[in-house]
């Protein structure tokens, strides 16, 4: 028996090598973040996202359970920088302004 590798149809890598579920400009990271934080089934997310076909999404899923490390790192490398963006950032006027009047610490 001869089996045909077939890939991943509705998954492209762009010019940075960054999954995207294709038609779409959603990163499957994007995708997946969403899946595991709120638990969302594939069809709680396409009903979340009904630009992107289920079969997309199944697709998505499979890519990342395939690929579970390196993406699980991106998501990893995403957290980091957002928190060191959050804490390098100066405070918002109104932060500020309620910091001077001793509203907020």
């Amino acid at each position: 028996m001869t089996f045909i590798t077939t890939g991943y149809k509705h998954i492209e890598l762009n010019e940075n090598n960054v999954p995207i579920v294709a038609g779409t400009t959603m990163k499957v990271v994007e995708l997946v973040t969403s899946h595991l934080v709120y638990g969302w089934s594939p069809e709680e997310l396409h009903f979340q996202y009904p630009h992107v076909a289920l079969s997309k999404i199944y697709s998505a899923l499979a890519y990342y359970w395939d690929h579970k490390a390196d993406i699980d790192a991106d998501m990893q490398r995403r957290l980091e920088f957002a928190e060191r963006s959050c804490q390098e950032a100066d405070p918002s006027p109104i932060v500020a302004k309620l910091q001077a009047k001793r509203l907020l610490p």
